[in-house]
């Protein structure tokens, strides 16, 4: 697997990367996460003009199969959206998309990476925790964090237990790694 950033010909496939990653939400019950559209063209355009939008490929094959969309909050890196698509699952693709992630916003100065995510999915803040994610108190929330909790809350994510997580960065990491 290579990583890179976004190609604008490629943003109605992160579009299906995300239609296909909300699949396995519906064995859980959680219909409205698989059927909820995935981000507009606009707006995944904005990501990736700006840099801030990376996709997996095989090496062979430039056609995405993962793609992770950062924000900056608060001084941290934040995993705004990070999906792969089914087939290509548990190869460690989402694992070194965040590596990538950490590796850039460690160069940028940022401390941190946070993101929000479901508690009781499985490939959500448990794996989350495994690769080094803490789940934070309210009272270790951010302005920042706490307006995207109120945002996803608007947008109906509670109806299923949500939480933020961070991850410090180690200042030593400085080279994004291009490949899985």
């Amino acid at each position: 697997m290579r990583i890179r950033p976004a190609s604008p010909a490629e943003l109605p496939l992160l579009q299906d990367i995300e239609r296909a990653a909300g699949e396995p939400f519906r064995s859980l019950g959680m219909t409205a996460i698989a059927e909820d559209e995935p981000l507009p063209l606009d707006v995944l355009e904005s990501y990736r003009s700006t840099g801030r939008a990376w996709v997996a490929h095989p090496a062979g094959d430039g056609r995405p199969v993962a793609y992770l969309l950062m924000d900056t909050v608060d001084g941290a890196a934040h995993i705004e959206q990070v999906s792969v698509h089914p087939e290509a699952a548990r190869r460690g693709i989402g694992r070194a998309l965040i590596e990538h992630l950490a590796c850039i916003a460690s160069a940028q100065g940022l401390t941190a990476l946070t993101l929000t995510t479901f508690t009781e999915v499985p490939w959500n803040a448990p794996y989350y925790a495994r690769l080094g994610f803490r789940t934070l108190v309210d009272a270790e929330l951010t302005d920042g964090l706490r307006e995207i909790r109120s945002a996803e809350a608007a947008h109906g994510l509670d109806s299923w237990p949500r939480v933020c997580m961070r991850r410090e960065l180690d200042a030593a990491l400085v080279h994004p790694r291009p490949e899985v």
